[in-house]
């Protein structure tokens, strides 16, 4: 499972992910960095087959109108510090798994995972 977390999350969520064996970048790894559009997320996203980790509610937008990010996880948290955003991928990082293997679009709040395509 291929991850691309967007800007406006911590590089630590990818750093984190790949400790824990998944293939993860931040947007800082891109050649424009956190200057990276959205739609040049959605192209790298779909070329190589990585599921957009983002809180900008553009992408789900997007995937409705164009069936595009390759995928989509949608962070609706609100404002939460980067501890607690990782221990909630911690507690729920087998259902994500499972969740995004067989669907398109998942959101995950603080309380709840919503499958959406």
């Amino acid at each position: 499972m291929k991850f691309l977390i967007d800007a406006h999350l911590p590089k630590s969520l990818a750093n984190w992910l790949v400790s824990k064996g998944f293939d993860a970048i931040h947007t800082l790894d891109l050649p424009e960095k956190n200057l990276t559009t959205d739609v040049e997320i959605i192209r790298f996203s779909m070329e190589n087959e990585r599921i957009v980790v983002s809180k900008d509610s553009d992408f789900w937008e997007y995937f409705i109108l164009n069936g595009q990010p390759h995928k989509l996880l949608l962070i609706t948290t609100g404002n939460i510090i980067n501890k607690e955003l990782i221990q909630l991928f911690d507690n729920n990082l087998a259902q994500l798994v499972i969740f995004l293997t067989e669907n398109k679009v998942v959101e995950i709040s603080k309380d709840n995972i919503i499958v959406h395509f």
